[in-house]
């Protein structure tokens, strides 16, 4: 296999490099702006992202052969009021398309919430599709959730893989179970009293639920419904403190996040509790990656092309269809 050469934008705590990491890729670039996570990011990859990728020109950055960014959602009202690649300027989608347009890498693996697909009606999405293709890449697009690759935690994302050249790709088809909770989970007697809710709330949680299978984690929506399941509600980084807990007594520990997305136990904790949760409410799901990555690689390493004389068609689910004429 081709060490292929990789950056890592909006990198956080490192979830989308890792399985490229595993794969035998070499990172020639990292950028994160958060402090706490570029702690962390140093404490296991050995060096330190660069700052405000705003900040940096595209030539500065090295040559590379695949794009990955998690990248944030803020700013995208702005997206559709001009047309072409204004569209973007002044969110950060366009860090990325600026980078893309300059070192013209072969291959990209976005990432984003499940919700970029259907914000405005649907037309951020399109618009952010149409520039991928103005700038010469054959893209596909699917939501993935982390349920579906091996982890306890329903966690919904679009993954959007582009090439230069039209290569072959589908996206990996999902495995038959997760890893229940009690794989992942310390036993409660074995977690610090400090983790463990005020008795009026273990109390309010108890009388919203019967029969909740254990080990569980017990979620409390915005609305004040208690559902107890034997698997996570996505981790999110500004949560209320109580907002999952296990056996509807505890909140999860550092590790316990760490594991619900995926991450060794290899994996190095450097930062107090609280920026850890938001931290890891932040990243990806690095078994999720990691079965995407994956066939990115597949595909890069086999580089079977479309032939001219199909045309490719992506359908409102990111589906990908070929009708030959």
């Amino acid at each position: 296999m081709n060490k292929y050469r990789f950056i890592d934008l909006f990198a956080g705590i490192g979830g989308i490099r890792l399985p490229f990491d595993e794969a035998g890729c070499e990172c020639v670039f990292s950028s994160e702006i958060d402090k706490g996570a570029c702690e962390t990011y140093y404490a296991n990859f050995g060096h330190v992202p660069y700052g405000d990728i705003t900040k940096i020109e595209a030539c500065d950055i090295p040559d590379h052969d695949i794009l990955l960014a998690g990248f944030p959602c803020q700013a995208f009202s702005i997206i559709g009021k001009r047309g072409g690649f204004g569209d973007t300027r002044g969110t950060l989608f366009f860090e990325i398309a600026r980078i893309l347009a300059e070192k013209q890498p072969r291959a990209f693996l976005l990432e984003n919430v499940k919700q970029l697909c259907s914000h405005d009606g649907g037309k951020t999405f399109q618009t952010i599709l149409r520039i991928l293709d103005e700038l010469g890449y054959h893209v596909h697009w699917r939501v993935l959730n982390a349920l579906d690759y091996g982890l306890p935690q329903k966690r919904e994302r679009v993954m959007i893989v582009g090439f230069r050249d039209n290569l072959r790709f589908e996206f990996p088809d999902p495995v038959a179970k997760y890893t229940p909770l009690s794989e992942l989970l310390f036993p409660d007697c074995d977690v610090d009293r400090s983790y463990f809710a005020s008795d009026r709330i273990t109390s309010k949680r108890r009388a919203s639920v019967e029969n909740a299978p254990c080990p569980s984690i017990w979620h409390e929506n915005k609305g004040g419904h208690v559902s107890a399941l034997p698997y996570s509600c996505a981790l999110r980084a500004g949560a209320s403190h109580n907002y999952l807990l296990v056996n509807g007594i505890r909140r999860l520990t550092p590790r316990e996040m760490l594991r619900l997305q995926g991450f060794p136990d290899s994996y190095n904790i450097v930062v107090s509790d609280g920026a850890l949760k938001k931290q890891a409410g932040n990243s990806v799901p690095v078994s999720m990656i990691r079965a995407v990555s994956g066939k990115i690689i597949e595909s890069m390493d086999r580089g079977e092309v479309v032939p001219t004389y199909v045309q490719v068609k992506i359908d409102n689910a990111g589906e990908v269809g070929y009708d030959g004429m």
